[in-house]
């Protein structure tokens, strides 16, 4: 055997070293390349809302300004009532989170303890209306809110929240199969209730999945827009999705591009601060939901 040659089963193991450094290599070329492709409208909305509104037209267009115009979000607030369209947000997405889990954790404790005859058909059906689109269902609910009298109210962004979220009543009930029983049978034992123990027992210990469902529900009342374009008709009550959209339709013309875009760079924010901050729940969540059927 040469001075070289490597001991025997040295060589195939190198070779797998070598295998798997290329493997990571290349993922991590691909992924870098993917999210530089997402970061580059993000970081063009970031740089716009910075430029002066002669930096917006030029062409080829101005990617990093100089020098930055920070003084574009102070006229923001002096032009627009951002502020209160931002309270406006504020006041619905909370509201709707505080319906959205007190109702779905509820429902989801019964489907995941409570023993009753088509328990599992009625989840079933729940399950089911994951797949109605909800664009079908403008009419109807419009039409009904309009004999409420609630158009131009906040009730029917907010009302709706309180009577579940079938996809958050699926999270925590997956969540809630995952806690031992014997904590509840103990519970039991000592004269506590369904409640009591929903309330002092699961409830604590839920705390990934409640603010998984926390953080989408989130996303969604701080982003959505049809529903407030469809029942609010008062500026003064607009949120910003919507005052966002009637913000573009007032800048038609591009000198005003860099208050848009300053204007949507804030709207953004809080969802990137809370999803950072709740990151390490929210990923706690996702994987203990999925662990029992």
């Amino acid at each position: 055997m040469s001075a070289t040659a490597l001991p025997h089963g040295r060589a195939p193991l190198l070779d797998r070293k070598r295998r798997a450094w290329i493997k990571a290599a290349v993922t991590y070329i691909v992924l870098s390349v993917g999210a530089l492709l997402f970061l580059t409208p993000l970081f063009w909305q970031i740089t716009t809302s910075l430029k002066t509104s002669a930096d917006t037209m030029k062409y080829p267009p101005v990617w990093i300004p100089s020098p930055p115009q920070f003084q574009n979000y102070a006229e923001l607030f002096e032009r627009f009532p951002i502020a209160l369209y931002t309270l406006n947000s504020v006041f619905v997405t909370t509201m709707v989170i505080i319906g959205t889990v007190l109702s779905s954790s509820l429902a989801a404790y019964g489907f995941a303890r409570l023993r009753m005859p088509g328990r599992d058909v009625i989840f079933l059906i729940l399950l089911s209306t994951l797949l109605l689109p909800g664009v079908v269902l403008i009419i109807p609910q419009f039409v009904l809110f309009q004999r409420l009298q609630w158009i131009n109210t906040y009730n029917p962004l907010i009302v709706p929240s309180f009577f579940g979220s079938a996809f958050s009543i699926f999270l925590l009930r997956q969540f809630f199969l995952t806690i031992p029983r014997e904590l509840e049978d103990a519970a039991r034992i000592d004269g506590a209730g369904f409640l009591r123990i929903y309330a002092q027992i699961v409830m604590p210990l839920a705390w990934p999945a409640i603010i998984a469902v926390a953080l989408y529900t989130f996303l969604g009342a701080w982003n959505n827009f049809l529903g407030p374009l469809i029942y609010l008709s008062d500026s003064e009550k607009y949120t910003l999705p919507v005052a966002l959209r009637y913000l573009q339709g007032s800048m038609r013309t591009r000198p005003e591009q860099h208050l848009l875009m300053a204007a949507a760079t804030l709207s953004m924010i809080p969802c990137v601060v809370t999803f950072f901050l709740a990151q390490r729940w929210f990923m706690q969540g996702q994987v203990f939901t999925g662990v029992k059927g």
